[in-house]
């Protein structure tokens, strides 16, 4: 029970992150429009994104043990 807990806690957590890093960029740019294409990471960024793929990986990693589990 408490592992659902804390899976929901980091999906949350890793919406709201990838929803930060996405609201400087718009549709355009993913889909080949003009804009940016490379951008340095700042230090606020960086963080951010660390902590995105930390997310996911625990977000996997307890998908999986959750799925054996069963």
């Amino acid at each position: 029970m408490i592992i659902l807990v804390v899976q929901i806690v980091i999906s949350i957590l890793l919406i709201v992150a990838v929803a930060l890093q996405t609201q400087g960029g718009g549709l355009s740019t993913a889909f080949g429009g003009s804009g940016e294409f490379y951008r340095s990471k700042r230090s606020a960024e960086k963080i951010l994104y660390i902590g995105t793929i930390i997310l996911a990986v625990l977000f996997a990693a307890i998908s999986i043990g959750l799925l054996y589990h069963r």
